[in-house]
């Protein structure tokens, strides 16, 4: 195992990782295979390259179905998207390298004259530190390492550094945003007044993002060591300090938001993708162009923290930074596309493939990457800008494997590439990847990364105008060279030992250069890794023609068998490496780790009953039932107040009646409905209300019935849970024949219960309607008229789009607390958790303490469901 510590052996060590696997496999695509593919991605680049300096140049970018430039403040604002946009010809910036490594010399030097003469970086335009760094900071510095290496080799003799002279003026006028007392940057600064407060939209901002503040010190570190001025370096090290300070030090995890001044996290999720992404990468690519120590121990700490909590193979989920061990989203966001790439640096190729697999197999589902795809590999959010990370990995692991494997990912992205998002006015990013609709945008990065990487993973070695493996990649995949490790730079500080009196650990320093010769012997083996997750996706995987034994003298559980509290079954789970997770809201999630199987034949009966869940999930999911409403039509509430309920696959349909179930409703004694009610005699002629757990739902629901009531209301007893953070339970059976159930059940989370309650505590009689959906009452009980207008207009926007399901790692089923499989609770589509309905004229309702108790419980949740949204808003 190799362990680095001088950074005078840093050259070498990129190069000795990557040529001690160049001749592992033999290479399946034919060398003019190679060539012509490297050739589609050069053509590519013209395309979109020639017509952004067509249509678009001096703007910053191309608009490529209305063929023009975008200049901000001319076109419609896009929010946040736009601080990314300075005026300052930013996609020309952003590709210079890109033109040079691609073996356009003279168009990079006709480029390099263009932003010499024509960019301007004093303009009064309040800009993005965190774009403005990566984008046009990196590709000034990655235009001058350029210019650098063709004046060495006898071009471009005129150069005399008007780049890095750019590059210092910009950095410069970045500085004002780091004068904070955390050191932690603001996340936007004026080009010209720096930062000066609300008159010019800066200084008012207190929260940052973590890759916003710790993505600063490969731009700035090479700027210093460029110039030979310090400060720039001593900033970025500076917050980078900052943030290290502020992990939680029981997870070694950081959050995704943090406040500039106390350094109190905002957002206290943590993962591997966006708002946290480039932050670990820089960790370690830090360690590797300035060789310090501290850099790498830091990358590696969080590093088994997110291989602890967060890697599931194949997926990366978010998890809570004080409690790693639950996740707090049941979705990943394409930017964590980079991470199997940051893997191979890192040396953990195993991790990489799988997680690379599980990728290539979602861009195959839907062409491209969406913005968002949930556990099961569903669309969550349907944009695609055309982001590159996905290209970046799939290139370092062509690198370091070789594997020709490799080579068709790249063919796939470029063939996805050409047929959905080409247009001619260069290519347009996906605004759906479902019905392949267009947004005219075209981002900088495009031309920046996707051809860069796309042309190195299919050039020959004698493509390249210069050894790459002298140079490392920003995140921007700006070319930064490693001889800056040795260059001058004795002024600056050394780096502040924030260790608080913590030795460096050599176990600290393990996996920085394998060998995958010696990693992976057998050819096969990575395709044994991927098939697996191949069959995960596209749910093909093939049933064998007979069991096989887990390794406990019987046939394998199967999926529709399994009960979450039999030990029995749970003891199979464990030996074939399926470990189960009882989540806060209700819900349990199954993981498969091969790897802690008994056996193989274990493990591969793991897999086959994971596979099972999946199209017994998918199977249930088609038969699930549309949201109920549960409408609070007693005084003082007269309808206004519906909560929005689960529905139940057994006993009265709802949607099948015209009038639904009224009645008052009543606490069942005992309250879990596992026993015969105690207060039966007050049930009758009611609906009960019931609290989730101890026995199936089927069971609850028989128990209420022999007593005489009319329905039943199931309140969850997860405290806190909500139908606006999780999706809709709609309630299954119990494995037996259900037809005896006539009665209908709803099923409410706990907040929407607990309005329920309340209601019922301060008005001793309250009456309810159990219906399909909420119904219009007047103030006198007149009979209800379908609202379904009035209903649409007043949904709050949270509940305008379905609630989908969310299934963790290969499957997840939601259950009662008395098991999976038969009993399993299913999502179902539809509203939000409670529903104001229009109902004519309020009527006037007492003052009382009671009736502004209920006002100020539902202003509570109402803002707690704003919070949520703008937490959604704020994800990506």
């Amino acid at each position: 195992m190799w362990m680095l510590h001088s950074a005078t052996m840093l050259p070498a060590f990129l190069l000795l990782f990557f040529m001690g696997t160049s001749s592992r496999l033999s290479e399946a695509m034919s060398r003019d295979e190679k060539n012509k593919l490297r050739n589609q991605v050069l053509e590519m680049f013209d395309h979109a390259y020639q017509n952004y300096m067509d249509h678009a140049y001096p703007a910053d970018e191309l608009m490529p179905l209305t063929c023009r430039g975008r200049v901000r403040g001319l076109e419609p604002s896009r929010g946040d998207v736009d601080d990314a946009l300075g005026k300052f010809s930013l996609t020309l910036i952003d590709t210079l390298d890109t033109l040079a490594l691609l073996n356009k010399t003279a168009e990079f030097e006709k480029a390099v004259r263009r932003v010499v003469t024509d960019v301007r970086l004093d303009n009064d335009i309040v800009v993005s530190v965190f774009e403005t760094n990566i984008r046009v900071l990196g590709g000034l510095l990655g235009g001058h390492s350029m210019a650098v290496m063709l004046k060495e080799s006898g071009r471009m003799l005129w150069y005399q550094d008007e780049l890095l002279h750019m590059a210092k003026d910009l950095g410069l006028r970045l500085l004002p945003a780091f004068n904070t007392s955390s050191g932690l940057p603001y996340p936007r600064v004026n080009l010209r007044f720096g930062v000066r407060g609300p008159e010019t939209r800066t200084g008012t901002e207190t929260d940052t993002c973590t890759a916003c503040a710790g993505t600063i010190i490969l731009e700035f570190a090479a700027l210093s060591r460029f110039t030979g001025d310090p400060t720039f370096e001593a900033h970025a090290r500076r917050a980078l300090d900052f943030l290290w300070e502020k992990r939680q030090r029981n997870s070694n995890l950081v959050g995704t938001t943090i406040n500039i001044h106390s350094g109190e996290w905002v957002r206290r999720d943590s993962g591997v993708g966006a708002g946290i992404d480039s932050y670990y990468e820089y960790l370690l690519k830090a360690y590797i162009l300035l060789g310090d120590d501290q850099f790498l121990q830091r990358f590696n700490t969080h590093y088994a923290s997110i291989m602890k909590y967060i890697s599931q193979p194949p997926l990366l989920l978010d998890v809570h930074i004080h409690k790693p061990l639950l996740p707090a989203r049941t979705w990943m966001d394409s930017l964590l596309a980079f991470f199997p790439g940051l893997q191979v640096l890192k040396g953990d190729i195993r991790p990489a493939i799988e997680t690379h697999e599980m990728l290539y197999q979602v861009t195959k589902k839907h062409n491209f990457l969406p913005e968002a795809f949930t556990t099961d590999f569903r669309v969550h959010w349907a944009q695609h800008p055309l982001r590159p990370e996905f290209a970046e990995s799939t290139y370092f692991l062509y690198k370091a494997t070789r594997d020709p494997y490799y080579l068709e990912v790249g063919r796939t992205i470029l063939e996805n590439l050409n047929r959905f998002a080409r247009v001619p006015c260069g290519f347009a990013a996906m605004k759906d990847v479902r019905t392949g609709s267009h947004e005219d945008r075209m981002d900088s990065f495009f031309l920046a990364e996707m051809f860069k990487y796309l042309f190195l993973l299919f050039a020959e070695e004698e493509d390249l105008p210069f050894n790459v493996e002298d140079y490392i990649f920003t995140t921007e995949a700006h070319l930064l060279p490693l001889s800056l490790s040795t260059a001058s730079n004795s002024q600056a500080p050394t780096l502040v030992n924030n260790m608080a009196g913590e030795e460096l650990d050599d176990s600290n320093f393990e996996w920085t250069c394998p060998n995958t010769r010696l990693l992976f012997p057998d050819p096969a083996f990575p395709r044994n890794l991927r098939e697996p997750i191949r069959s995960a996706v596209d749910k093909s995987c093939p049933h064998p023609t007979t069991h096989r034994d887990p390794g406990m003298g019987r046939p394998p559980l199967r999926a529709q068998d399994f009960m979450a509290n039999n030990p029995e079954h749970l003891e199979l789970l464990r030996r074939m490496g399926v470990s189960l997770i009882h989540l806060k809201d209700g819900r349990v999630q199954l993981v498969q780790h091969a790897t802690q199987a008994v056996s193989a034949v274990a493990a591969e009966d793991g897999m086959r009953f994971m596979q099972e869940m999946m199209e017994l999930s998918s199977q249930q999911q088609k038969e699930q039932l549309p949201p109920r409403a549960v409408q609070i039509i007693s005084p003082p509430f007269f309808g206004r107040v519906v909560l929005t309920a689960g529905p139940a696959q057994f006993g009265m349909d709802l949607s099948k009646s015209s009038s639904g179930v009224r009645g008052f409703v009543t606490i069942a004694e005992p309250y879990n409905g596992c026993s015969v009610l105690s207060n039966g005699e007050i049930v009758a002629g009611r609906i009960a209300l019931l609290q989730r757990g101890q026995c199936m739902f089927a069971e609850k629901a028989r128990h209420i019935q022999k007593a005489g009531a009319i329905g039943g209301i199931v309140i969850d007893d997860n405290e806190g849970s909500s139908s606006d953070t999780a999706p809709l339970f709609q309630m299954a059976g119990d494995g037996r024949n259900t037809d005896d159930v006539t009665l209908p059940l709803l099923f409410l989370f706990h907040k929407e219960g607990n309005i329920l309650l309340e209601a019922l505590k301060e008005y001793r009689e309250v009456e309810v309607l159990l219906s399909d959906k909420a119904r219009d009452r007047g103030t006198d009980g007149a009979e209800e008229e379908d609202c379904s207008t009035e209903e649409k207009d007043h949904t709050s926007p949270a509940s305008s789009e379905p609630v989908h399901q969310s299934q963790v790692t290969i499957q997840e089923q939601t259950t009662d607390d008395s098991g999976v499989g038969p009993e399993s609770v299913q999502p179902a589509e539809g509203l939000g958790s409670y529903v104001p309905v229009a109902v004519g004229e309020e009527p006037a309702v007492d003052g009382d303490h009671s009736s502004q108790s209920v006002d100020s419980l539902m202003a509570d949740w109402e803002e707690d469901l704003e919070a949520f949204k703008q937490m959604e808003k704020d994800e990506l």
